[in-house]
């Protein structure tokens, strides 16, 4: 029987989930997998050693050349043949950051919502999320909030967070396809399209008589990385738990 794969650690999900050559209307896709990701961005892009790079994700350094040589060879295959690459998946642990020992333990039996926090309001540009609110659902009754700083904006950032932040749903506004696909591989269940007051919002959807558009796209000109936003991976790398 082969060794379970040992997960290794990875300091946010990306802004940019999929990239294809434009000459090429349709193509093989190769997945390039998460931890696959983090090599080429901790070596290639941040410059770390190899030695570096297996402390960061807490791996030996001959894993890491082993990720390190896929990813390589699969960023060929896009230049050099115009492969299309879809990054998903992965054995990965999401670190969760020093930030999050201000947020409160999640109970047993315990549905967290979050909400885009504006002054009260829910948050209608995902990307620029400063606060949540974290609304602890139990036997369908709210038994606790919390409202709590982000670390950085950006969808990557913001969905690592959540995710750390052990989330369920989240409630928002607009928001954009890339931050779509990182709360999916974050498994978090996601209602956009919402307005008004936060505490409201969260009653109705409890109730089942929340008013928002599952299709409801972010259209703020620079808040998305997509639209030339700076990528953020500035959060530190502490305690984590398997993905």
């Amino acid at each position: 029987m082969p060794r379970p794969k040992r997960c290794r650690r990875i300091c946010g999900y990306p802004d940019f989930w999929s990239f294809a050559a434009e000459e090429v209307q349709s193509s093989e896709t190769v997945v390039m997998t998460l931890d696959e990701l983090e090599t080429i961005r901790l070596i290639d892009d941040q410059k770390l050693t190899q030695e570096e790079c297996a402390e960061r994700m807490q791996v030996s350094r001959a894993t890491v050349a082993a990720i390190y040589e896929r990813a390589r060879y699969k960023t060929a295959q896009m230049l050099v043949y115009g492969k299309r690459i879809q990054i998903t998946g992965g054995s990965y642990q999401m670190d969760q950051g020093p930030f999050l020992i201000k947020v409160k333990e999640k109970g047993e039996n315990t549905m967290r919502i979050a909400v885009t926090y504006d002054y009260g309001n829910v948050g209608q540009h995902f990307g620029r999320t400063a606060q949540f609110c974290l609304y602890d659902v139990t036997d369908g009754t709210i038994a606790e909030t919390q409202i709590i700083d982000t670390n950085g904006t950006g969808h990557g950032a913001l969905a690592g967070f959540l995710k750390a932040a052990k989330a369920d749903r989240l409630i928002c506004g607009g928001i954009g396809q890339g931050a779509r696909m990182a709360l999916q591989e974050a498994g978090i269940e996601l209602i956009p399209g919402a307005q008004g007051n936060c505490d409201e919002a969260v009653k109705a959807y409890l109730a089942g008589t929340l008013s928002f558009d599952p299709d409801e796209t972010c259209h703020h000109h620079d808040h998305e990385h997509e639209e030339g936003h700076e990528c953020h991976y500035e959060h530190g790398c502490g305690s984590h738990g398997c993905h």
